[in-house]
């Protein structure tokens, strides 16, 4: 096994692993306790959690479509045209339950790593991303999936100071 390939599994791992980590960070808190937020402002554990799963299920068409069409354009303009907030009050983030996000996450998070163990190549494959108020670049699979992992990652660590701030 190539140590390019070691890696892969390793960010493999770890994207695989996100919904049992985001679900082991909330393990125990009731409803109330997933309207809790940072004593400074910020999102609440819930809207964490569905922050998580939409970014993730619009992240997952770039790897589709890197894979369907390498070299195409993707873009996520009008996502960025406003704050994330704005979509996440237009998403209804805080009032809504959190299973079906997390059934999502768990069943997007799936399918794409049975996609990757199955078309170990796409790693490499890139797609032209034209951000916002920047040049555009060319993206690769393996970065997204990546991306996806330390995104997760800190908002579990939003998640663990919010808990820690109202010791639940």
């Amino acid at each position: 096994m190539s140590v390019q390939s070691t890696v892969h599994g390793e960010i493999l791992a770890g994207y695989a692993d996100g919904p049992n980590r985001l679900e082991a960070a909330i393990a125990g808190l009731s409803a109330t306790d997933l309207d809790l937020a940072p004593a400074v402002g910020g999102w609440t554990i819930r809207q964490i959690v569905h922050h998580l799963t939409d970014g993730d299920d619009l992240w997952k068409a770039f790897i589709k479509q890197a894979i369907g069409n390498p070299g195409g354009a993707f873009t996520l303009e009008w996502y960025w045209q406003m704050p994330q907030d704005q979509w996440a009050e237009r998403w209804a983030y805080a009032g809504r339950a959190i299973d079906p996000s997390l059934a999502l996450l768990r069943a997007n998070r799936a399918h794409i790593v049975q996609l990757l163990e199955h078309r170990p190549e796409a790693w490499e494959l890139s797609l032209r991303v034209r951000w916002l108020r920047a040049e555009a670049q060319d993206v690769s699979v393996g970065w997204v999936v990546e991306m996806q992992v330390r995104h997760m990652e800190g908002h579990l660590a939003d998640i663990a100071r919010i808990r820690e701030a109202h010791q639940v």
